[in-house]
C-alpha cells in the first residue's frame, strides 16, 4: 500500500514534468528561427521550408507512434472538432511565427506573440470556464497598454502597415493561445495524436501558403548542406511538438503561457549573438508591460 510520502512524490513527479516540458519547448522555440533564417538565405522561403519540415515531422512521428495510434480509437462528435481546431490553429501559429521572425525583428515579433495571455483569457473564459478575476483585467490592461505602446507611430498613431512581421506576430501569439486552450480542454485524444494533428496542420497551411509563392525550389537545385539542415530542423520540430504538446495538457491555459516566457530569455541571448538588430526605448517599455501582464496571467491560477 503506497504511503503518504510516495504519494506526495508521485504528484510532484507529476507536476514537475510538464513544468520541465514547456521549459524546454520555449528555449528551443527561443533558437528555432536562425536555422529558418539559413534556410531562407540557402533559397528555402519561409513556408516551404516549415511546409518540409514538418512533412519529416509528420512521417517520423507516424513511424515511432505507429502502435500507439493503430490502438486508438477516435471518438465521435465528443472530441474530434477539438482536434480538428488543435490542427489549424497550431498550423498556422507555426507557419506565422517562422514567417515573423524571418521578416521581422526577433524581440519585437515575438513580444507582440506573447500578447497571447490576453487572447488566452479570452478563450479560457468560454472555452474552459475560467472565470476572469481582478488579475484577469489586468492582464488585459497591461497587454493592451505594451502593444499601443510598440506599435506607436508618431506620424500614422497605432499603425501595423508598416511591418508584415508585427501582423505575423499577433496572429501567431492568437492563434497559439486558442490552440494553447483547445489542447488543455481536449483530454479526449493523447499527446500523441495531437502531435500528429499539429504536424499535418503545419504542413497542409504551409504547403497551401507556399502555392501562392512566385519562386518555388527546385530540388536539384538545393545542396546537400541544407537538405542536411532540413533534416535536423525536421528532427528537432518532431521532438519539439510532442514535449509541448504533453506540457500544455497537463498545465492551466494561462500558467502554461508564462512559463514559455523563457522563450523571450533563448531569443534575446541569441539576437543578440546573431544578429544586429537593436530595440527603441519605446519598444521596450511596451514589451515590459506585455511580459509583466503574461506575469500576471500566472496568479489567475492561484485564486
Amino acid at each position: 500500500m503506497p504511503t503518504n510520502q510516495n504519494k506526495q512524490n508521485g504528484q510532484n513527479s507529476q507536476n514537475v514534468l510538464p513544468v520541465a516540458a514547456l521549459l524546454i519547448g520555449a528555449v528551443i522555440w527561443g533558437l528555432l528561427w536562425y536555422p529558418y533564417r539559413l534556410l531562407e538565405q540557402a533559397g528555402i522561403s519561409g513556408p516551404v521550408a516549415t511546409a518540409i519540415t514538418y512533412v519529416m515531422a509528420l512521417l517520423l512521428g507516424l513511424v515511432v507512434f505507429r502502435k500507439h495510434l493503430r490502438k486508438t480509437q477516435m471518438p465521435g462528435s465528443g472530441g474530434s472538432h477539438l482536434l480538428f481546431g488543435i490542427a489549424l490553429f497550431a498550423g498556422w501559429t507555426n507557419l506565422a511565427y517562422v514567417l515573423g521572425v524571418i521578416h521581422g525583428e526577433i524581440m519585437r515579433v515575438l513580444l507582440l506573440f506573447y500578447l497571447a495571455p490576453l487572447w488566452t483569457i479570452v478563450f479560457a473564459r468560454f472555452l474552459l470556464n475560467e472565470v476572469l478575476s481582478l488579475h484577469g483585467y489586468l492582464v488585459i490592461a497591461f497587454s493592451l497598454a505594451g502593444a499601443i505602446i510598440m506599435l506607436w507611430q508618431p506620424d500614422n498613431g497605432v499603425s501595423l502597415h508598416s511591418s508584415y512581421g508585427d501582423w505575423m506576430g499577433l496572429s501567431a501569439g492568437f492563434t497559439f493561445a486558442l490552440s494553447n486552450v483547445l489542447s488543455r480542454k481536449d483530454q479526449y485524444h493523447s499527446v500523441q495524436l495531437k502531435s500528429v494533428a499539429v504536424w499535418i496542420g503545419v504542413a497542409l497551411i504551409a504547403f497551401g501558403y507556399s502555392l501562392f509563392l512566385a519562386d518555388l525550389p527546385v530540388l536539384s537545385d538545393i545542396s546537400t548542406k541544407t537538405y542536411l539542415l532540413l533534416l535536423g530542423v525536421g528532427l528537432v520540430v518532431f521532438a519539439l511538438s510532442v514535449i509541448v504538446q504533453y506540457g500544455l495538457t497537463h498545465t492551466p491555459a494561462n500558467r502554461a503561457i508564462v512559463i514559455m516566457l523563457v522563450e523571450l530569455v533563448a531569443a534575446a541571448v541569441a539576437a543578440y549573438f546573431l544578429t544586429d538588430e537593436v530595440m527603441a526605448l519605446r519598444e521596450w517599455l511596451g514589451g515590459a508591460m506585455i511580459v509583466s501582464a503574461s506575469l500576471l496571467s500566472a496568479r489567475m491560477n492561484r485564486e
